[in-house]
């Protein structure tokens, strides 16, 4: 599992509808209770297709798990819809933390999550 955690401002829902449009989709909306029961949901969900992603947006009481049925570099897509260069964005392969606690801190935007 790696992450891409995204530190250029970016329009949430550009983000969302982009990934949308090649991927079936199913959101865990959660409050201040039940975050971790719903992320625990989500890393369940996100394990067990062999094609899926998450994404964990800022401001955004979501996570989104996106499927499909084959293999798609949605990265190669959404590097040439938002420009990114390599200051924008910071591969993670360690940490499984990582990606939610720097866009909770407010130190990225968003962060998908390729399973």
């Amino acid at each position: 599992m790696k992450s891409i955690i995204i530190t250029k401002w970016i329009e949430p829902y550009k983000l969302l509808e982009t990934i949308k449009e090649d991927y079936q989709y199913k959101d865990f909306t959660f409050d201040t209770i039940s975050k971790s029961m719903e992320k625990k949901k989500f890393f369940k969900e996100l394990g067990q297709s062999q094609y899926s992603i998450g994404l964990y947006m800022k401001n955004v009481n979501k996570y989104y798990l996106f499927t499909r049925n084959d293999e798609f570099d949605i990265w190669a897509k959404l590097q040439n819809i938002f420009s990114f260069e390599q200051k924008d964005f910071i591969i993670e392969k360690d940490s499984i933390s990582a990606p939610f606690d720097m866009v909770d801190m407010g130190k990225a935007e968003a962060s998908i999550i390729i399973y």
